[in-house]
């Protein structure tokens, strides 16, 4: 991609991919939907647009509710929004990726970051930066696949158990999200990482954009799920404050 000279301090970031025609969705679940109901001039001469719209709640930037794999769990609109912002902690294994596009986060890992970075703080949102958003919205090269609509085919990186369990045990976290379609890795098949955190009552957001425009630490994150009542995630826009 093209090399961005580093943004000014208190600049605001967008972290979130457009909703259009190609939007990756998980390749079982509808995809985003949109039609102009009105478009154009009316018989008294001024302009009116509408357009109605229709998606799965789990394709784009979006985020997971608890509930998605946890029946306990909150479901979007029961997450306080005191927890929709955080410190962003962004670890990097872009190096890690290159050389096994199913890698998963491993605790050493965590480990290194905060032999760098000091102490995850209290109350962050952990970002896993794997490099895959430079592929969005390709869905074989995102998704890992030349068989992109066959979800047992798809190769991308993830968290592992035990990560997630360390981040929720160890260190305390309002949340994760990654630049992949899935917190876990496209080879999982009961997908732990979901199950784990729902249990733990805490959410993950899917599909960020733009994580290398964030330095390790100290930008600040506000992810704002649809608040859709009883769902089990929605549609976020993810914004970043850097340091």
């Amino acid at each position: 991609g093209c090399t961005m000279s580093p943004p000014l301090t208190g600049t605001i970031v967008d972290l979130t991919y457009p909703f259009d025609e190609h939007t990756v969705y998980w390749p079982t679940n509808e995809s985003f939907h949109w039609k102009k109901t009105s478009w154009g001039l009316t018989q008294t001469g001024y302009w009116y647009a509408s357009a109605v719209y229709s998606a799965s709640e789990h394709g784009g930037t979006h985020l997971d509710a608890p509930i998605h794999f946890a029946e306990s769990g909150w479901s979007v609109d029961e997450i306080p929004v005191d927890q929709l912002t955080g410190e962003a902690i962004v670890l990097d294994i872009r190096s890690q990726v290159r050389s096994n596009q199913d890698y998963t986060l491993q605790v050493d890992d965590i480990a290194q970051w905060e032999i760098s970075h000091g102490r995850i703080p209290p109350n962050a949102l952990i970002l896993l930066f794997t490099g895959f958003g430079q592929y969005w919205p390709e869905k074989s090269r995102y998704l890992g696949s030349s068989t992109p609509e066959d979800p047992t085919t798809l190769h991308f990186p993830g968290f592992s158990a035990e990560a997630i369990t360390f981040l929720l045990t160890e260190r305390e976290i309002v949340g994760i999200g990654i630049d992949t379609a899935s917190i876990d890795a496209g080879q999982s098949r009961d997908f732990p990482v979901h199950q784990i955190l729902g249990q733990a009552n805490r959410y993950a957001l899917e599909n960020v954009a733009n994580l290398g425009l964030l330095p390790p630490r100290g930008a600040r994150i506000t992810a704002l799920p649809m608040k859709i009542r009883g769902g089990t995630g929605g549609p976020a826009r993810i914004i970043a404050t850097l340091p």
